[in-house]
């Protein structure tokens, strides 16, 4: 009995430390700047204008290229085929490598210069600074958390259930989207909340691509770099309530939307 306590005091003490180590360097940002520097910092139009750019690209990343692997989360987790291993990896690039290289990598197919950039131009839309090098800077980096999520949740939906349908006559369509994905929301709504939470914190892809229009994460390491610590902060703390936030309310909404149809 005693060693029992001693386990649990000796758990609960690393996992506070562990919780004190994500907690105590982010409430010392928020609560360190005055309640004025938040009041000058919400009225300065370049930081409103950052905030609603990366609020709004990370969720067109989100919508176009979250919502299109889906069909692809299924076939990984439900088909066997050559090379699936290789393609699991290749799906898992993006969070490995560093995001500068990423971009890097982005820039030689989408710059002015290759087939890509130049059909883009064609069509009246500009990657390299542009907000559409924005979206597919924060899609590249962020598309791992979605696509694996989703994959891990057709995978926990007993494939009997889709047999049955099948065999009762369902198209594989209709199966899909009445038994599948509705088993599987649940996962595929946090990949896609996880994705586009990474999108907002992006940084290295982006800058590389697209330096100007600029996102809240470039504009605080500007401002940092050119001003200092104390023109920063408040930028970085206000954006972190932001996101934090509408972190919070996806979340909610989530869970509501799964407990009201179970």
């Amino acid at each position: 009995m005693l060693n029992d306590w001693r386990a649990r005091t000796i758990l609960i003490f690393i996992s506070g430390l562990i919780i004190l180590f994500i907690a105590a360097p982010l409430l010392g940002m928020l609560l360190k700047p005055s309640l004025d520097d938040y009041k000058n910092t919400i009225a300065d139009d370049a930081v409103a204008r950052s905030i609603r750019l990366t609020l709004t690209a990370s969720m067109g990343a989100t919508l176009i290229f979250g919502v299109f692997s889906i069909p692809m989360a299924w076939l990984l987790a439900r088909k066997n085929f050559p090379l699936k291993g290789l393609v699991n990896g290749i799906i898992d690039l993006p969070v490995v490598i560093p995001h500068s290289a990423a971009g890097i990598a982005l820039l030689g197919i989408v710059s002015r210069g290759t087939l890509l950039g130049q059909a883009a131009e064609h069509a009246g839309i500009s990657f390299v600074g542009g907000a559409a090098g924005i979206v597919i800077a924060m899609a590249f980096v962020s598309l791992p958390f979605a696509i694996n999520a989703a994959r891990d949740g057709f995978a926990a939906v007993p494939e009997k259930l889709e047999k049955a349908a099948l065999n009762l006559g369902a198209s594989p369509l209709r199966v899909f989207f009445t038994i599948s994905l509705p088993l599987a929301r649940r996962s595929v709504i946090s990949g896609l909340v996880m994705m586009w939470a990474r999108g907002l914190s992006e940084f290295g892809a982006v800058m590389i691509i697209a330096y100007h229009p600029m996102v809240t994460p470039i504009l605080i390491w500007e401002r940092f770099a050119s001003f200092g610590l104390a023109y920063a902060r408040p930028v970085a703390a206000l954006y972190i309530l932001i996101c934090l936030a509408v972190f919070v309310i996806l979340r909610l909404l989530s869970q509501r939307s799964y407990d009201v149809r179970n």
